[in-house]
């Protein structure tokens, strides 16, 4: 008999209060402290972003890269799903890419983050959606926070697109903020099944994820606040992983792609968690999430194929634990860069 990765996660605990307490008194800055300006010396950074017809966000988010305030080596690689709008043609031009890739075909977000951290030169990978809008602090936040152990993960809170006079989106004066992202602050229904654990809610709750939690370190161990486990916290709209452990876990399971949307983020979350990784919140690294023009169809849309892609990480939580997929996972890569176009600057 085989252990699970489901009976993994059992046993992996996620207490790193000694790691963010390391971290302060080596450094004198507060864990969720944004980080100075031109910190990051020394260190190095691939950002990886998936993209599928964003052109509507893509200018606001490229830009807000170029603004980011650090000293560290980065890279920045956009890896185009096969867009049929102006993404690819605004991300070739773009100064705050490194690397832009068009894909030949349709794929799926989970192959695009692969292909991408593929072509990563750096230890730590930051993903980040193509319609994420970071605070200029949120590269030193994780290059200088950054281990080969640690699952870094940001928030973001949802913008309604409104366009401006300019044809872009209308950003917010004021910065993002932490509690409008639901793993910090959760108005689940009342009186119907939550798809995710299967639990009915008889009265109303004014949920708070992170703080109940106490920054996700008491979801160890394979427990769960209410829907909420620590593989569902790893949400790659912001999230910094170790390129060396993804690589071994086989990155993103490109299946989900195939189905549909949701959950391939959960499931490289478990991964990486079986392979002994902690998931640390960094709760001053925010971005604006811009929702596109037509977002309640895009989310009907999406939440249509939600029970199977949930089906699918089911059944792959029944199976052992991914590991030594380095190999198979560069391999499936380099076959889908075969017939894709790529630019590097």
């Amino acid at each position: 008999m085989h252990t699970s990765l489901a009976d993994t996660l059992k046993s992996q605990p996620n207490t790193h209060r000694y790691f963010t307490t390391g971290f302060t008194e080596r450094t004198g800055l507060g864990w969720h402290q944004p980080t100075p300006a031109g910190a990051g010396g020394g260190h190095a950074l691939s950002v990886v972003i998936p993209a599928r017809n964003t052109a509507y966000a893509l200018p606001a988010v490229l830009d807000a890269l170029i603004a980011q305030q650090h000293a560290a080596d980065v890279e920045v690689i956009l890896v185009d799903d096969a867009s049929t709008d102006a993404t690819f043609d605004i991300a070739r031009r773009h100064p705050a890419l490194t690397t832009a890739v068009r894909l030949a075909e349709r794929r799926g977000s989970a192959t695009a983050r692969n292909v991408g951290a593929r072509l990563a030169q750096s230890p730590t990978v930051l993903f980040v959606d193509a319609d994420m809008v970071l605070s200029s602090h949120v590269f030193a936040d994780v290059v200088t926070r950054a281990a080969a152990d640690t699952v870094l993960t940001g928030f973001r809170h949802n913008v309604t697109y409104q366009a401006s006079p300019g044809g872009g989106p209308v950003l917010p004066d004021s910065p993002p903020c932490l509690t409008a992202d639901h793993r910090v602050t959760w108005k689940p229904p009342v009186g119907k099944v939550l798809p995710y654990s299967g639990i009915t809610l008889t009265d109303e709750l004014d949920g708070r994820p992170l703080d109940a939690t106490d920054d996700f370190q008491n979801l160890g161990c394979g427990r769960s606040y209410y829907d909420w486990d620590l593989p569902r916290m790893a949400v790659t709209a912001l999230l910094s992983v170790p390129r060396e452990q993804l690589l071994d876990v086989g990155g993103f399971d490109e299946e989900f792609g195939v189905l549909g949307w949701g959950m391939e983020d959960t499931h490289l979350g478990a991964a990486l968690i079986a392979a002994g990784c902690l998931v640390i919140p960094l709760r001053q690294a925010v971005g604006y999430h811009l929702d596109p023009p037509d977002a309640a169809a895009q989310w009907r849309t999406k939440l249509a194929t939600w029970p199977a892609t949930l089906a699918h990480y089911r059944h792959l939580l029944s199976l052992p634990a991914p590991s030594g997929r380095s190999h198979t996972f560069v391999t499936t890569a380099d076959r889908h860069l075969t017939n894709a176009e790529v630019i590097t600057r």
